[in-house]
């Protein structure tokens, strides 16, 4: 497991290297590539590739697309970072990207992380259709934007000391952590132009592997150490954020994490041998903190 999450990192970093390489200089590729480059496990894109595994999809060009998924979880991180958010100081063991440059300049360095995501989903190096890219971007837009990514920011900061339903707490972390993940178990369908019940079940998926992964981030928050966080832990408690913990407790977490597992393992029976490697990765999501 580790020796794939390592390949992938290599080949996700490598790309990504090569392609700001070849950009014109500016004054932002440094804060850019300070949060982009910041020792990520790429988890997203190991998911990405273990969908693409099953429907015998080009490792390339799945790197291709998981580097672009990189970037916009880069610049969510970033963003989730600063004062006016999440307030943190500290992202993967180091500085966060606004400590070491500044308010302004991590705003702006996530913002062109954000959109160097749609050049490399548009740009030649993806050997796909023209109306393939536009659909990538299509439903890589909709993970980002309110529907996904920024909405579900605004519900958990919106939801802080307030007493919120389980429902709308899945909610909220679906969108937030949900959506790259369901564009993440989508694209591979996209490429193959599969039909669109396929790719919906497929979103599906992805936004329950989303929720685990932010499931098991609660929980490493909750009882974690700095040094398996690589930031502050238990700061939600702390901040009075709604999380499925602060409802349920967290023993009934892990319970509610496990059949959560056990529910995707279910939808995925029918690709036999094929979903071992998505299976394996499910289990390193919830038990990455031990």
């Amino acid at each position: 497991m580790k020796k794939r999450l390592n390949r992938i990192a290599r080949d996700t970093n490598l790309f990504l290297k090569r392609f700001i390489k070849k950009q014109k200089k500016s004054e932002l590729i440094i804060p850019m590539k300070y949060g982009l480059f910041s020792g990520g496990k790429k988890i997203r894109s190991k998911i990405l590739i273990d969908i693409g595994l099953l429907f015998k999809v080009n490792y390339r060009s799945l790197v291709i697309i998981g580097s672009a998924v990189e970037c916009i979880h880069a610049y969510s991180l970033i963003h989730d970072d600063l004062p006016c958010m999440d307030n943190d100081s500290v992202r993967r063991g180091k500085p966060s990207t606004h400590i070491k440059f500044g308010e302004s300049t991590a705003v702006l360095a996530g913002n062109s992380l954000l959109t160097m995501a749609y050049e490399i989903l548009s740009h030649k190096d993806l050997n796909v259709s023209e109306k393939t890219k536009i659909n990538l971007i299509n439903k890589i837009s909709e993970s980002s934007g309110h529907l996904g990514i920024a909405g579900g920011q605004y519900l958990d900061l919106s939801f802080e000391h307030k007493k919120i339903s389980k429902k709308r707490i899945v909610e909220m972390e679906i969108k937030k952590t949900g959506k790259l993940f369901s564009f993440c178990c989508a694209a591979p369908l996209i490429i193959k132009k599969r039909n669109k019940k396929e790719i919906k079940k497929f979103e599906n998926i992805g936004a329950e592997i989303g929720l685990l992964f932010q499931v098991a981030d609660d929980l490493i928050d909750n009882k974690g150490s700095l040094l398996v966080a690589g930031k502050k832990t238990g700061k939600d408690k702390k901040k009075g954020k709604a999380t499925l913990i602060s409802l349920l407790g967290h023993k009934n977490t892990i319970k509610y994490a496990n059949k959560l597992i056990l529910k995707i393992n279910n939808k995925l029976k029918k690709y036999g041998s094929k979903s071992k490697n998505l299976s394996e990765t499910l289990e390193y999501i919830l038990n990455r903190n031990k």
